[in-house]
């Protein structure tokens, strides 16, 4: 067993709007975190940092590979950006999502051809390779290598660095790394 993390970004410049929008996820779709409908005193804790001018990153403890696809897309309903979710499994899968108005726009699973023989399911919902580019703002002479890359833990580092932000970041992290409690602000719903 490898190291697992699951988390979401949000492609916004607007911290205050964005908020906003997590603030009416907790509080109007709390079930795609993991509260049940009659558990309205319990807090929703979501930790949020701007990682960089166009990246807004979101942690929550509910978010694992599984779930954190259904909230991405609940929230791209909530807020008009794009919204990246990535989910990494053990060293042997990442999986990458982007959402707009509630639809999959496109998807990219890195993983070994082993993992998808043994795992049938697993497949992309969407394959949209211009707007994976386009979102990521990737040029188009790096795109290749980067899409063609079978190592989740070279796509997970390939990934953080076109985009200039770490996607190696998870709730559970929060309390065991420094650098993690510096740039996550804590946030109650």
């Amino acid at each position: 067993m490898g190291r697992s993390f699951a988390n979401l970004h949000i492609k916004s410049k607007n911290l205050e709007k964005t908020v906003d929008a997590l603030k009416e996820l907790s509080e109007g779709h709390a079930t795609v975190l993991g509260k049940p409908n009659e558990a309205q005193e319990i807090k929703v804790v979501m930790y949020i940092s701007k990682s960089n001018e166009n990246w807004i990153s979101v942690l929550h403890d509910y978010f694992v590979w599984g779930t954190v696809k259904e909230v991405g897309k609940t929230l791209s309903r909530l807020i008009e950006e794009p919204v990246m979710t990535a989910g990494y499994m053990n060293e042997e899968l990442f999986e990458l999502s982007f959402f707009e108005n509630g639809d999959i726009r496109a998807e990219k699973i890195f993983c070994e051809q082993w993992m998808r023989d043994e795992y049938e399911h697993l497949k992309e919902e969407r394959i949209n390779d211009d707007y994976l580019r386009i979102a990521l703002d990737i040029r188009n002479e790096d795109f290749d290598d980067f899409i063609s890359i079978t190592s989740p833990v070279q796509a997970v580092d390939k990934l953080s660095e076109h985009v200039k932000m770490s996607l190696w970041s998870d709730s559970e992290w929060i309390p065991h790394e420094e650098s993690l409690k510096k740039q996550f602000g804590t946030y109650e719903f």
